[in-house]
């Protein structure tokens, strides 16, 4: 590099005559006091470089506790001390760090207590390479604030790619570091699309190469990557430009794939690392944090199958002596079960001895029920009497009424006596009807009619002959004998014989 000054000040011209004393006898050069040389060099020195532009190459910058900047602008052959006053750093567009090229405006001065010169910074601004970061710190800013950038945009990488694809030189190191990395630790398949990493159209290949890979279909004859590396060896910032271009960037960005930026070493950071979903310091780097290691991995499965077993190994045993405690806690099922029959006989017997005596405690209550219902002759008497009563009062009503009425009922009075004697009638004639249709239900005609009502010793009608035995107790009921006792002696009379019947002529049924 270069130090470059604009100077309005011809440095040939001789001093200005010191305002001394007077130069020694028997010499024509004049006699200076330190100060005041000193004091001639740097009003020289500040009116021949009041204004100046000075380019260099930042080195030891300091800021001390006072507010002050002091640092140094070096180039191939030389050194200039510079100092910044508080007042003029704080207005200073840039941050001042080791080796950046910057161009300073300011004024020349010197340090007589040192004998130095230096210059007196008023502002700073980048140059070359300076001014390189100075663009692509207005670009990062540029693309953060379209959110380019954002954490939330960012996905996880797949465990276990299938297919990884590479964007890089097929020519450099980088790509057979990567292969080589990704055989020791888990081989997988991978695609490479060969760009140029550096120089004009660069950037574009680069762009294209991942737009293209996230163009491809995922059944298509080339399978589409589950995974991108996007790789780079290191080099100057110059030299890793293409990657810190806006269409790279963006396509970075946009990309559907999960990507691992690999650009240069560790110390270098380009733009395409802050849109991709994972920076990598490295390509091998790259290769490590796409897949996992095979062999952890057999190991682990190994290790999960050992304790999977020794796992099962004490459920089961755990289970085994759960049961058997439940087992020694349980009894004997035999012993269970006859205990159980024992009950199921007790129930039984009880059940037996209950059946008789619930149905005898129903025929209690049945013949008591019975006691309390009147005959229906008595029934019928009892409502003959209450109807005699009531004809009785109402002919009795009716003969107060009437001459009491005499007058105004005169016309419906003669009426009154025939309508009452037509509803006595009518009522004679249903009670009469009521009667002879309860005589007709009552078995008392059919006994009349030389049948026999059989009953056991409780009065209770028998109605089938199969459930009795010998020395059973009957009654019978006849018509003319109210009542009359009787044991069965056990002979069953044989069955009566139907004698066949005789048929009449061809074609003609018996009647008998």
């Amino acid at each position: 590099m270069v130090g470059v000054m604009s100077m309005d000040f011809d440095p040939t011209a001789p001093p200005a005559p010191p305002s001394g004393p007077a130069s020694r006898p028997g010499s024509n050069l004049p006699e200076y006091r330190v100060s005041e040389l000193a004091g001639a060099v740097k009003r020289t020195v500040e009116q021949g470089f009041g204004h100046v532009r000075v380019r260099g190459e930042i080195s030891a910058p300091k800021r001390h506790s006072s507010g002050h900047l002091y640092l140094r602008l070096k180039d191939e052959t030389a050194v200039l001390d510079a100092v910044c006053w508080r007042s003029s750093a704080g207005r200073l567009s840039i941050r001042p760090e080791e080796g950046m090229e910057v161009v300073c405006t300011g004024r020349l001065t010197t340090y007589p207590a040192r004998s130095t010169y230096q210059l007196v910074i008023e502002a700073m601004e980048l140059a070359g390479e300076g001014a390189l970061l100075k663009l692509l710190e207005e670009r990062r800013k540029k693309l953060a604030g379209e959110g380019l950038f954002d954490a939330g945009r960012k996905r996880r990488l797949p465990y276990l790619p299938e297919v990884i694809g590479v964007v890089t030189s097929p020519t450099g190191a980088v790509i057979r570091d990567i292969l080589h990395r990704l055989a020791d630790r888990f081989p997988r398949r991978v695609l490479i699309w060969p760009v140029a990493v550096q120089g004009e159209g660069a950037a574009a290949q680069i762009a294209a190469a991942i737009e293209g890979f996230n163009a491809l279909p995922p059944d298509g004859p080339v399978p589409r990557p589950d995974t991108l590396i996007v790789a780079r060896g290191g080099g100057s910032l110059e030299d890793l430009m293409p990657f810190n271009e806006e269409i790279v960037v963006r396509a970075a960005a946009a990309s559907a794939i999960p990507l691992i930026a690999a650009v240069g070493h560790e110390t270098d950071v380009t733009l395409i690392d802050h849109a991709a979903d994972l920076r990598a310091p490295t390509p091998t780097a790259a290769a490590e944090l796409a897949v996992p290691v095979r062999a952890e991995l057999e190991a682990d499965l190994l290790d999960r199958e050992r304790r999977r077993v020794a796992a099962m190994a004490r459920l089961i045993g755990e289970r085994r002596l759960r049961v058997e405690s439940l087992g020694r806690g349980l009894g004997d099922p035999r012993r269970l079960l006859e205990g159980a029959m024992q009950r199921l006989d007790d129930r039984a017997e009880r059940l037996d001895r209950a059946l008789p005596v619930l149905l005898a405690r129903k025929r209690g209550r049945l013949a008591e029920a019975a006691a309390h219902l009147r005959h229906p002759r008595q029934q019928i008497a009892e409502a003959a009497r209450q109807l005699q009563q009531l004809s009785e009062r109402l002919h009795a009503a009716g003969g107060r009424l009437v001459p009491r009425h005499a007058e105004r009922l005169a016309p419906p009075a003669g009426r009154l006596a025939p309508a009452a004697e037509r509803l006595v009638l009518a009522a004679a004639v249903r009670l009469e009807g009521a009667g002879k249709l309860l005589e007709s239900y009552s078995y008392r005609d059919v006994v009349r009619r030389g049948f026999v009502v059989v009953r056991d010793r409780d009065g209770e009608p028998v109605t089938d002959g199969a459930g009795l035995s010998a020395g059973t107790g009957l009654r019978l009921e006849f018509r003319d004998i109210e009542r009359v006792d009787v044991t069965v002696d056990g002979e069953k009379p044989p069955p009566r014989r139907t004698p066949p019947r005789k048929s009449g002529p061809a074609g003609q049924g018996s009647l008998f």
